[in-house]
Formats: structure tokens, sequence, C-alpha cells
């Protein structure tokens, strides 16, 4: 049975401990604010709970994903690989409203990012993947990404790169011929749980509280007061679970979400609740890559899930809060962590 929402009991317990958000005029300093961090930890601190999957790591296996995730000519055109639209310089992304498969083909839905996808408890929109393996092999086969006919188009394509064939023989020794879908979902795999960032976020929720400034720490006071954490909660700050979109108001949208998967009516406009991990950094926002700022997100998502009006400190405050989840890319990345809008050194707890 899928969960959508929070034991009462977390939240309850959570919202007993925690105190009003204090509005700050502009140019005042930001008083420190007090919080109780252990039941914040209890909420904020696990993580989702992903599927197990079989699929030990080598070094080869990683080298030959890495290959696979950037590797063109395993799209109908030779136009389309993962890394066009998950560009991991671009934290997993392309900026885009929505991207476009071989040929140009459109896709309906925002791209959503491979940073810390293997984290959470389903892949994609709409949790059609229990695991980033699952996904893999269906995705190259949809006409809107990749466009190949079949899984034997995709072992054709790849036996015609002799290095990617080798590559294949080194990950999977032993095989009369280790050039296979199923080896391919399970190097891809293994390249993409490589795919982990961690930011000041993780090092505020394991214990230090200096991480964080005072307006970062009443950002997430007025997160957790506002009843954010009903959907976005665990360590990534949300992958696990669905929720509907526009729960106290619509959102207007002629996508039905999990739905088209599941085919119950019930499931209409339910979508997997994304992490928030480098949200900073991953817009265009929500499904259909309609929101262009930030702060319109912050601000949308409060109206149409909370029905709540912020008030101008609110929304700094919140969006200070998520540029904290804001990590450096190692490897592929540009190695920059994004700041706060006022980055000053953190004040220490009081």
């Amino acid at each position: 049975m899928k969960s959508r929402f929070l034991p009462c009991g977390a939240l309850a317990l959570l919202f007993a401990f925690a105190h009003g958000a204090v509005a700050q005029d502009p140019g005042k300093k930001i008083p420190r604010p007090r919080i109780d961090f252990e039941t914040y930890k209890r909420l904020l601190g696990v993580d989702p709970p992903a599927s197990e999957v079989d699929n030990p790591s080598t070094p080869e296996k990683v080298a030959l994903g890495k290959a696979l995730y950037h590797e063109k000519g395993l799209s109908a055109g030779g136009d389309v690989s993962c890394a066009v639209c998950h560009d991991l310089a671009k934290y997993g992304v392309d900026g885009k409203e929505t991207s476009a498969g071989t040929g140009g083909k459109a896709n309906e839905r925002n791209t959503p990012t491979t940073w810390n996808a293997f984290r959470q408890f389903r892949q994609t929109w709409d949790g059609r993947g229990a695991t980033v393996e699952d996904l893999v092999v269906p995705h190259v086969l949809e006409a809107s990404t990749h466009g190949l006919a079949d899984e034997a188009q995709l072992v054709a394509k790849i036996k015609e790169k002799a290095e990617l064939a080798d590559g294949f023989k080194k990950a999977f020794p032993g095989g009369a011929d280790p050039v296979t879908a199923a080896n391919f979902k399970l190097a891809l795999g293994v390249f993409l749980r490589t795919l982990a960032t961690k930011s000041k976020w993780e090092e505020f929720i394991d214990g230090n509280q200096r991480a964080f400034s005072n307006e970062e720490v009443l950002g997430l006071k007025t997160f957790v007061e506002l009843g954010c954490t009903t959907c976005h909660a665990t360590r990534l700050v949300g992958g696990h679970m669905y929720q509907k979109l526009g729960l106290l108001k619509p959102y207007s949208s002629h996508d039905v979400g999990r739905m088209a998967v599941t085919k119950t009516a019930s499931d209409e406009s339910f979508f997997k609740v994304p992490s928030l991990m480098n949200v900073e950094r991953t817009g265009p926002w929500l499904h259909d890559g309609k929101v262009k700022t930030l702060e319109e997100a912050v601000t949308t998502m409060a109206d149409i899930q909370l029905d709540k009006k912020l008030t101008p400190e609110q929304l700094s405050a919140l969006v200070a809060f998520l540029k904290t989840f804001t990590g450096p890319l190692p490897g592929d990345g540009d190695g920059k962590k994004a700041e706060p809008a006022d980055a000053k050194k953190p004040d220490a707890p009081k």
C-alpha cells in the first residue's frame, strides 16, 4: 500500500515542538531562532525507503556505465544521450521547460535530475520505476527519448561501437556474449549510483548546527511550521512518497500523473514528491517546467498545497533554506557550492 501522507504521530510530535516564525524587518539582523533539533532530525534525518538491488559496483562497470550515459550512438538518430537531457555539469538537467528526444521529438514532462535519483523511493514523476536499473532500458525504448525499437536494436547499436563492446567484456567477464540489455541495465545503474551530492544541509542535520546561518535556521523553522514537511521530509527532503499536485487549490495541467501508470482514477494528478536536493540549480520547476524562478516555485507550492500566503520575510527565509541543499558536484560538475543570498559567516548557535 502506498503512503501519501506522513504518519500523524510524526507530524504531531514535530509541531508540538515547533514555534512561530518571526517576521524580520529588512536591514535588521535576524536573531537565531530556537528549535528542537532532535525533533527535526527524527523527521528529516532519515533516508527514504529506497528499494534494494543486487548490482555490486566495480570500477569497470562504473566506467562502462559512464560511457553509456554519454553515448549518442545509442539513440535512433545518433543525436541524443542520457547526458544531453541530464547534463551532469548542470546538476543533472538541461534547464529547459521540457526536453527534446531523438529527432526533436517532444517530451511532455520536465526532465528530473539524475543526481541523487537512486536514493529516492521511486523513479520519474509518476514512479514507474522502482530503481534506476528498472528505468534505463524502457527509457531508451521510448519514442520521445532515444527512440529505439527494441532491446535487439539497443544491443546492435552497442556492438557497432568497438570501445563499448570491449567495455562490456571488461565489466562482465566470463560470459559468452556480455553485450546484453540486462548488462546495459546493470552498468548504467552502477554509474547512476555514483551520482550523489552532499551540502551543508547534511552537515547541519548530522549535528553541526553552526553550519547554518540565522536566516537559514529561520527558513527551516518556517518550512516546518508552514507544513511543508507534510510532503517534503526525509534526508532528501522529498523523494519518498506520492502527493496530489493541487491538494487544496487546483493546478491547471492536462497531465494525469500517476494515473497514467496505475490506470486508477484516484491517482489522477498524483506525482512523486521530488527531492529538494540541489533544487536551486534544477529549474525550471514542477512536472511541466512552467515555473521559472525558485521564489515562484515556493510561492506556488505554499498556495496550492497549503493554502498559505507567504510574507516577504517568510519567502526570503525559505529560499535561503532551500539553497542549503546545493552541493558541489564531484567529477563532472563545476565544483562550486552556491552560497545563500547573504553569504556571510553563519552565526553560532546560542
